[in-house]
């Protein structure tokens, strides 16, 4: 029981990763279109009154909870939030390699390779990262819900979880493959016995890659409180629109701010 709660508590905190914020949107949204480009297709919203009232205990929650664990995260030294962020983004890589290949980005495959290689030895568990004075810049994440729409798989349905926050049927799907052996992290951590590691290295390194990301965009999602006129639209328009940009690997941001080192945010 108590492994089960740690594990929800897990999925909670990273699920604000999902999501990138900003207060220009209105809920609006231009997904794709066919093959003639002559037509957008929708996701469906198939259980927006309860998806409404499940965003609605969220926000709550996130007000007496999330909210303030990342204001507190903010009064760490600079230093000390950059290379936290820095080691997160170094083992992502370990579920964006794979991915990478999956993809054929065969490139970006490699160059994630040598930077989690570096950035693990040089940088210190990725803590420096040294692998970007080598000239090998950091590359977008991937993830299995991405490498299952480059596939050519449908979103399905959008739907809001308890908690645990915006989803679609397809990201679901491919959020549980990182539990079925996708993620060596979890590998090593948890699926099996290693004397190197422990199970809460696992819990701990997703809990705070969660409220790093929080911490990163808390004036993001005020904004987009105090703007938005429909704020669960903004968000589910927000969600679909930065899905769809990971996958077909646009290079701009989605109206948001970017999941950057901390050097980055702070002199933007």
């Amino acid at each position: 029981m108590k492994k089960f709660l740690t594990i929800f508590l897990i999925i909670i905190f990273s699920q604000f990763q999902i999501t990138t914020l900003y207060a220009g949107s209105d809920g609006n949204i231009e997904l794709s279109k066919n093959k003639n480009g002559n037509q957008n297709y929708e996701v469906k919203d198939c259980f927006e009154t309860v998806n409404r009232g499940v965003f609605a205990f969220n926000q709550a929650l996130d007000k007496i909870f999330f909210e303030p664990a990342a204001i507190g995260y903010r009064f760490l030294p600079k230093p000390i939030r950059s290379g936290t962020s820095n080691a997160l983004n170094n083992l992502s890589n370990v579920v964006t390699i794979p991915n990478n290949i999956l993809q054929g980005q065969l490139k970006d495959a490699g160059v994630n390779s040598l930077r989690f290689v570096i950035n693990s030895t040089l940088g210190i568990v990725g803590i420096f990262d040294v692998a970007s004075y080598y000239g090998l810049s950091k590359r977008d994440k991937e993830d299995y819900g991405q490498t299952l729409g480059t596939w050519g798989f449908k979103e399905g349905c959008y739907f809001v979880l308890p908690v645990l926050g915006p989803t679609t049927v397809r990201d679901s799907i491919g959020s549980l493959s990182n539990f079925s052996g996708g993620d060596a992290w979890y590998n090593v951590t948890v699926r099996n016995n290693t004397q190197h590691f422990e199970d809460a290295d696992y819990y701990i390194s997703r809990l705070t890659a969660g409220v790093d990301f929080r911490a990163k965009n808390l004036e993001s999602y005020k904004s987009l409180e105090k703007n938005s006129l429909d704020l669960y639209a903004s968000v589910r328009s927000l969600y679909l629109q930065d899905r769809q940009r990971k996958i077909k690997n646009i290079d701009e941001t989605t109206e948001t701010l970017n999941d950057d080192d901390w050097e980055e945010i702070d002199t933007q």
